[in-house]
């Protein structure tokens, strides 16, 4: 008889956002008539930038020439582009990172998830609470936690991401294996300073621990002084994987390209305790499970790295955060407390009351989508997430039917 996988029966009943989904979707079938503004799911408005649209034309038209057609390309990604990544991404801000440990895929998101992968089953695994659902959830399909209980799964070690701490979460006070860090914070907005971050190298070096660090968003930064990456901390490159992605930061989210980083003095170790590198185990599980991603796409990311690739990539981000500071004005003159915004692309809003309830509110009574605080975990409870991703209009239209739906 063929069985199931009976991690998966532990899922919740459906992904966050797919129930965000639903619930749009029957409201708005409810409602035909009424206008329907998402500032929910972080998902981009503006097109691509005009360098990247003219690099994938030039790339089509190389596919149309036998002279200049690829085929299968390297599943790790083209060299003309991991060159771009570390010397614009890395080395640029003083971090060592070479060509070859960068490896190119199509989504932060997929990278995320599969990076699990390399670990044993019974590994100790700490996760911010509030989290981004895809850390917790592939762990629980891959077993490594119990059942759902009161909306955390037993098995894992929760870091309490609140108020008091500035929602960033304190380095534990036990051991752990496998760390998920996101800075700036999805869904929290928050960031995390040098300092902040060097203790959480010294605890993985201290205890032998890996750090998969998220930095997703680290393009809305704007703050000198925050770090964009966890290798300008010295010594993070021996405890450390890197996520990045172009979705945000370029508006790739239809397009897909990503990349991660895992250096050669990566490693992780045996259950005699004998030192492996992972640099070679991601490289194995890639060339096994990934066919690459398409040369025309490796091309259009390739162009974020010009100067007017970069500049127009810089212009889409101040146009995001200021639809940021538009919420934060316009929520915070309604009395609410918020996070975030600043450098990064979502505003983490405190609403004193239920999560869902305020959801369901801001949907029936202003048209507006928006994400539950809940929806992140128990930490989340009491807020809700709102995205910058929209047009201006549409920022100042959902700012004012939220303030006539709440008075």
């Amino acid at each position: 008889m063929i069985r199931v996988n009976e991690n998966y029966l532990k899922l919740k009943a459906s992904y966050l956002f797919s129930d965000i989904a639903k619930r749009v979707a029957d409201f708005s079938k409810k409602n035909p008539s009424m206008e329907i503004i998402r500032l929910g799911i972080g998902d981009v408005t503006l097109p691509l930038p005009p360098a990247c649209v003219k690099a994938l034309h030039g790339a089509v038209d190389d596919m149309a020439s036998e002279k200049t057609f690829r085929g299968y390309g390297p599943e790790q990604g083209y060299d003309f582009i991991r060159e771009k990544i570390a010397e614009f991404d890395f080395r640029s801000r003083g971090a060592a990172i070479a060509a070859d440990e960068v490896f190119v895929s199509d989504g932060a998101k997929c990278d995320t998830g599969n990076f699990q992968e390399l670990f044993a089953g019974e590994i100790a695994i700490a996760v911010p609470d509030p989290v981004y659902p895809v850390y917790v959830d592939t762990n629980v399909m891959g077993g490594r936690t119990g059942a759902n209980s009161d909306g955390r799964y037993e098995g894992l070690i929760y870091l309490e991401s609140t108020e008091a701490n500035g929602f960033v979460p304190d380095v534990p006070d036990r051991k752990v294996d496998l760390i998920y860090l996101c800075f700036p914070n999805n869904p929290t907005g928050a960031t995390a300073t040098k300092e902040q971050l060097s203790k959480w190298v010294k605890y993985a070096r201290e205890n032998k621990a890996l750090i998969l660090f998220d930095a997703a968003y680290e393009s809305f930064i704007r703050d000198e002084s925050l770090p964009h990456s966890i290798y300008e901390i010295e010594g993070a490159d021996e405890v450390a994987v890197e996520f990045r992605s172009y979705s945000k930061t370029a508006g790739f989210t239809g397009t897909r390209c990503a990349y991660t980083v895992v250096p050669k003095k990566c490693r992780a170790y045996t259950q005699k305790g004998e030192e492996v590198n992972l640099h070679p185990l991601w490289l194995r599980r890639q060339t096994t499970k990934f066919n690459g991603v398409s040369y025309p796409v490796q091309r259009a990311a390739e162009a974020v790295y010009t100067d007017e690739g970069r500049r127009q990539v810089r212009e889409m981000g101040d146009y995001y955060l200021k639809n940021a500071a538009m919420i934060i004005k316009g929520m915070g003159s309604l009395g609410f407390s918020c996070t975030g915004g600043v450098n990064a692309p979502y505003i983490w809003v405190k609403g004193d009351r239920d999560s869902w309830s305020f959801f369901d509110l801001l949907l029936e009574k202003a048209g507006v989508v928006v994400t539950p605080g809940a929806g992140f975990g128990a930490c989340g409870e009491g807020y809700i997430r709102i995205s910058s991703f929209n047009s201006h209009e549409n920022v100042e239209r959902a700012l004012d039917k939220i303030a006539k739906a709440l008075k």
